[in-house]
């Protein structure tokens, strides 16, 4: 394969740059509104308290918090299903991940989260946006780990 058939967007970026500017709008309204930060491993904990008694996830910043984080969760759901639709189901790319390979990668990503008190979305885009230095550091260890990740599997002929 020629460099030149190699494109890192081969479906375009204009719908990238328009996800990524209405997540943008949407944390920026629920903080202007609320005062509240979106981010999305807070939602899967706080979720969790509704059926894990464990001490963690009967914290009263979790337990408080639950019903406005399932509201936020679902709309995310709704919005991208809406976005579907109005866009087009678009063109699809086969893409065949072992279940293994998404069973541990989730927990990895899992625990990176728990590890960095947040996960992309809260540190990457609330963080970033209120200038928090533990944010900059881990979107920094999270793109790092990424890279790192992804080129050892190219190298490993994975997928």
């Amino acid at each position: 394969m020629h460099l030149s058939a190699v494109t890192p967007f081969p479906q375009g970026w204009t719908h990238y740059l328009a996800g990524g500017l209405t997540i943008g709008l949407g944390v920026s309204v629920l903080f202007a509104l609320t005062g509240l930060i979106g981010g999305m491993s807070s939602v899967y904990s706080s979720t969790w308290s509704y059926v894990v008694r464990r001490p963690f996830f009967q914290q009263p910043r979790l337990v408080n918090s639950r019903a406005w984080r399932l509201a936020y969760a679902v709309g995310l759901i709704v919005g991208a299903f809406v976005w579907w639709l109005l866009l087009g189901h678009g063109e699809r790319v086969a893409v065949s991940i072992p279940p293994w390979q998404l069973a541990i990668g989730g927990v990895l990503v899992g625990y990176g989260a728990r590890l960095s008190r947040g996960c992309t979305s809260g540190h990457g885009i609330c963080g970033l946006a209120s200038l928090k230095l533990p944010s900059l550091l881990a979107v920094l260890t999270f793109m790092a780990t990424a890279f790192i990740t992804a080129n050892a599997m190219a190298r490993l002929g994975g997928s």
